[in-house]
């Protein structure tokens, strides 16, 4: 299947990050409008914001790789349907009502659902597309899809500009709901496909395969490995040192991630007095660096330059970016900042392209689980270092003026996924190795 063949998919990734990405300008004002009326600086939504953030990781910690895994036996589609559908509650809550009670009701509700919606679309979505695009296309088809996820990202943020906030979650509900529909009845399940070279299929425990009269279904697996276990996981990462590597780049790199996420527009309304539209300006310039990035310069890039040196390009330009952020002097300074997601937004799709080619066809969905599992545990710790160093050094008891400080420190967790990234020698896609060895034999 060409990238053609996964219109369906892409277009269901674009509508599900559209209706994520439209309240994302105005999530911050009604929070501090719920909490802390008429307020620049609310420790109570900082600290809020930090905790569901964490709750979210330590439910996607435990969920992605059993999605993952689910995946594999029951097919991409069958759950891709839970966290798009799930994502439909708690905007529906705030389209309903934005007073505190409703935004209260909305809290619970997110979080909850959060623990399985949040990075479920994305780990699924990456595992279809490994399915039906070999290995050497797959970082520019990992950076496509990114690219659709940018573009939803800059269509949202948009409509978010030009929107009241009460139209603009009635929007995202409207929105939801058309995913949900346009994925169950227009996307096909993934092929699926068993590789007996995989160093997780047991010699003597082969995978049952479907029968000719079983169509397209994924393949029925033994009824004790539908859900991994942690020996599961420890022995995935163990069978590949650069899977192992792309696994420590993916914490570090996501522990700076979702400490700016946590922080980043709370500490630009508290020191340049930061609303709605200029959250919608500075999230449009991110947004429109990164879908040119990932749907232009990567798919040119990606045929002559090796996926460890775009990972490494892409995570030093992420570094700078956020040390820019932590010493911005003036308010267009975040602006210029944003400028170098053209190069910071190649570090997740060759991350994931890395670890893609060091399992087998049958292992997609629960290697992209686990480094997704990775990743959520990332954003359990984030919160707990980075939420209470920015309450802190917003507030009038910081023991010394440096509002930024908090944003450099996540600067320096990015640097250390830099360094890490540096080290990373991609050994042979476990394809190639399987064709090597039946070829020998």
């Amino acid at each position: 299947m060409e990238f053609s063949g996964l219109g369906h998919l892409f277009v269901t990734v674009f509508l599900y990050n559209y209706a994520s990405c439209i309240v994302i300008p105005a999530i911050t004002d009604v929070t501090m409008a719920a909490l802390c009326p008429g307020q620049d600086e609310c420790s109570l939504a900082i600290y809020l914001t930090g905790f569901q953030q964490a709750i979210t990781g330590l439910g996607g910690l435990i969920m992605m790789p059993v999605i993952g895994n689910l995946s594999d036996t029951y097919g991409r589609k069958a759950i891709l349907t839970l966290p798009i559908t799930l994502a439909i509650i708690p905007i529906v809550v705030l389209a309903y009502g934005r007073t505190r009670y409703f935004f209260y009701a909305y809290y619970i509700v997110k979080t909850l659902t959060a623990t399985v919606c949040e990075g479920s679309v994305a780990c699924l979505s990456l595992a279809y597309v490994a399915d039906n695009i070999p290995d050497g296309r797959r970082a520019s088809a990992f950076g496509i899809l990114g690219g659709v996820s940018s573009a939803a990202f800059v269509c949202g943020t948009l409509t978010a500009r030009f929107l009241s906030t009460t139209s603009t979650f009635k929007v995202s509900a409207l929105v939801a709901v058309i995913t949900a529909f346009y994925m169950r009845t227009l996307l096909a399940d993934s092929s699926c496909r068993v590789d007996e070279t995989s160093p997780l299929i047991p010699k003597n425990g082969k995978a049952e395969i479907a029968g000719p009269d079983d169509g397209d279904c994924p393949p029925k697996m033994p009824i004790g490995k539908k859900v991994p276990s942690l020996d599961d996981t420890v022995q995935l990462f163990r069978s590949s040192l650069t899977l192992t590597q792309a696994a420590v780049v993916a914490f570090f790199s996501n522990l700076g991630e979702g400490g700016l996420r946590a922080s980043l527009l709370y500490y630009l309304k508290a020191q340049f007095h930061f609303e709605k539209n200029q959250f919608a300006n500075l999230l449009l310039i991110v947004g429109i660096a990164g879908t040119i990035s990932q749907l232009l310069l990567m798919p040119l890039l990606s045929p002559f330059m090796r996926e460890e040196s775009l990972l490494r390009i892409g995570l030093f330009a992420g570094c700078v970016h956020i040390f820019l952020y932590s010493l911005a002097w003036s308010s267009w300074v975040p602006y210029f900042a944003g400028l170098f997601s053209v190069l910071a937004i190649f570090s997740p799709p060759c991350m994931r392209s890395i670890a893609s080619k060091q399992v087998g066809p049958d292992e997609q969905g629960k290697a992209q689980g686990c480094i997704s599992g990775i990743c959520a545990f990332a954003d359990i710790v984030s919160p707990l270092i980075f939420t209470p160093l920015t309450a802190l050094f917003l507030s009038e008891k910081a023991p010394f003026h440096f509002p930024g400080f908090s944003i450099m420190c996540i600067g320096f967790a990015m640097m250390i996924a830099y360094i890490q990234s540096i080290l990373i020698r991609t050994a042979p896609p476990i394809s190639k190795m399987g064709n090597r060895t039946s070829a020998e034999a």
